[in-house]
């Protein structure tokens, strides 16, 4: 399980600090589950110099991998420049739940050109269990279909409201997509990020 607090104009990220609550959890918890750091990133001009200049402090455990957030209000024009520059850098961004986001539900292919720009994608699960609404639901499946989805996450932020649970999305796209792709979106792609490996 990732931890992924907020880094944007409302929440400082402090990296070592986290680190440091994060361990203490984990040692009041057990072995089990396994609890790592990352980022939800939000895309802003700051944020995108800091993560060129030190991306192993933005990015998921030790890998290669970071989460990015974009604003519900505008989506910077720089932002194919950056998801290059971020490439090439050795940074594989993951674009978190463009399926919830107003303007790219209106414009979804847009994230069929940032994967073409070495982005992957990660969709809410709670999406397929209608928690956000048709249109966003819609998106998701039309991602899915477009196999522009690599990561079904649970995006919890408490135990009630959006609590850590993939189980019925999961059945969800199984139903639909097939046991495969519910495994790689799932199980086989999270691995992968953890192990710092390439997405099958």
């Amino acid at each position: 399980m990732v931890a992924t607090p907020h880094s944007n104009d409302r929440y400082f990220y402090d990296r070592e600090y986290l680190s440091k609550l994060l361990h203490e959890l984990q040692r009041r918890i057990g072995d089990k589950p396994v609890l790592s750091i990352g980022c939800d990133f939000h895309l802003s001009y700051e944020n995108m110099q800091s993560a060129l200049q030190t991306p192993e402090r933005y990015r998921i455990a030790n890998s290669r991998y970071l989460l990015v957030e974009f604003s519900n209000f505008s989506i910077p024009p720089q932002v194919d420049e950056w998801f290059t520059n971020m490439n090439h850098a050795g940074t594989t961004p993951i674009i978190t739940h463009p399926e919830r986001n107003p303007i790219l539900q209106e414009s979804p292919q847009r994230v069929l050109e940032w994967i073409e720009l070495g982005c992957t994608v990660q969709v809410t699960a709670s999406v397929f269990t209608g928690s956000w609404g048709a249109r966003a639901r819609q998106v998701a499946g039309w991602l899915l279909q477009k196999k522009a989805v690599h990561f079904l996450a649970t995006d919890a932020h408490d135990t009630e409201r959006r609590p850590p649970v993939l189980s019925a999305a999961r059945k969800i796209v199984t139903k639909q997509y097939g046991e495969a792709t519910a495994h790689a979106l799932v199980e086989a792609n999270p691995r992968a990020v953890m192990n710092d490996q390439p997405l099958a």
